[in-house]
């Protein structure tokens, strides 16, 4: 199986996700070659990207590269991974990606199931949730880059594709795989969301179009699907050394995860002005802070406390791209200087950031943190790390205290 994610936070949810089903799976970011050599015996390969809020003719490009790529390696299914709160603007990105995808691949019909039931994303008369709240309705409306305002999927999706879209509701899924199936096929071309509430909703779907060539959605989909391994889970190398935590998401979760650590953690909140101002002095201002702390001490690094943090500029644009620079800048120097080996990364774009920033090409997954998140293994410029790059909205409000005994149990 051939994947193509939106970003790489994205990336690794579905890849322990397929791990959790029986696949062996290894993300590859970006443009890294993907030489089957390096990749072993890997059942699906990840392609991690950062298109979630490029420029939308980047974020198709790169889209395609990407399964251009795993065309060559010889994927025989593909499976395009959005964000379970189907993240988008208007214009793209989720639309246009999957448009040159099928037209890529030659197919004219998909579904559309971003539900992960695990997270509290459910699909009810085509309509999103988070947990008890239609998507407008929750912390979504006010993300800076993607405000969701709207909850009907078919509604968002409109605007990005000239493909028609379908909707199959719940009744056609809980009647099982065979009556799936035949809802699915009286269904003309174009995309097709599908209701899903729980993850026995998402192993129906899967089992009904085992047989589709295009699959799409967030990372619960591959929860209903079955891989060549069953109950096989590789290892990885976990490294020794100084623990980080750095956060760029704005997210509600990660606001109260960062509240909840910030009782127990030495903790380092960066001015967004002095980002804006002059971001070099930041950097060395917070390495300076770092290596005063005790060695066996987990730093807490982060930007947004509330949404009074969050500044826009004279055009709407937000100041993240920085943030995200001098944010991976402070992990690059913490594992050269610092002996860090362990770190922790918050949001999507944050993460894309450090990964690109660190030199990785390929992360081997780990144990699992919590529903999406996992420690994963990866080589840098500076050697071994063990990161875990999390979703903004993802994790329970102690998992920046919590986290690593996942890699303490790993190790012994």
């Amino acid at each position: 199986m051939g994947a193509v994610a939106d970003d790489f936070t994205g990336a690794t949810d579905l890849a322990i996700a397929l791990r959790q089903r029986g696949f062996r799976a290894v993300v590859s970011i970006e443009d890294a070659p993907l030489d089957p050599a390096e990749l072993g015996d890997a059942d699906a390969v990840v392609v991690a990207l950062k298109t979630r809020t490029a420029p939308v003719g980047d974020a198709v490009a790169q889209s395609l590269r990407a399964v251009r790529a795993l065309e060559a390696l010889g994927s025989r299914r593909y499976y395009v991974k959005y964000c379970s709160t189907f993240d988008s603007t208007p214009e793209g990105n989720i639309g246009p990606i999957l448009d040159a995808v099928l037209d890529e691949l030659g197919e004219t019909r998909t579904i559309v199931v971003p539900s992960f039931p695990d997270n509290g994303r459910t699909v009810y008369r085509g309509h999103l949730f988070v947990h008890d709240e239609l998507l407008e309705h929750s912390p979504m409306r006010q993300h800076p880059l993607t405000p969701m305002t709207q909850s009907r999927l078919r509604d968002i999706l409109a605007p990005q594709s000239a493909r028609p879209i379908h909707e199959v509701g719940a009744d056609a899924v809980w009647a099982g795989p065979a009556a799936l199936r035949n809802a699915l096929g009286s269904e003309p071309a174009g995309y097709t969301v599908v209701d899903a509430m729980t993850d026995a909703d998402l192993e129906t779907i899967a089992t009904a179009v085992s047989d589709w060539r295009v699959v799409t959605g967030g990372a619960g989909l591959a929860l209903g699907m079955t891989g060549p391994r069953p109950g096989t889970l590789s290892q990885i190398e976990v490294t020794p050394g100084r623990r980080l935590i750095v956060c760029g998401s704005a997210s509600a979760k990660t606001r109260a995860q960062i509240a909840h650590a910030a009782h127990t953690l030495p903790s380092r909140k960066l001015d967004i002005e002095a980002i804006a101002d002059n971001p070099e002095q930041v950097v060395a201002d917070t390495v300076s802070w770092l290596e005063t702390l005790d060695a066996d001490s987990i730093p807490l690094v982060y930007t947004v406390g509330s949404l009074d943090d969050i500044r826009r500029g004279p055009e709407g644009n937000t100041v993240s791209g920085r943030i995200e620079e001098v944010l991976s800048a402070i992990v690059d120097r913490a594992t050269a200087e610092l002996g860090v080996t362990q770190v922790i990364v918050a949001g999507g774009e944050t993460s894309g950031a450090v990964v690109q920033r660190l030199g990785i090409q390929r992360l081997l997954i780990g144990p699992r943190i919590a529903p999406g998140v996992c420690w994963s293994a990866a080589e840098t410029a500076h050697g071994p790390v063990t990161i875990a790059l999390k979703s903004g909205n993802f994790g329970a409000d102690d998992m920046f205290t919590t986290a690593w005994r996942a890699l303490d149990d790993h190790s012994h």
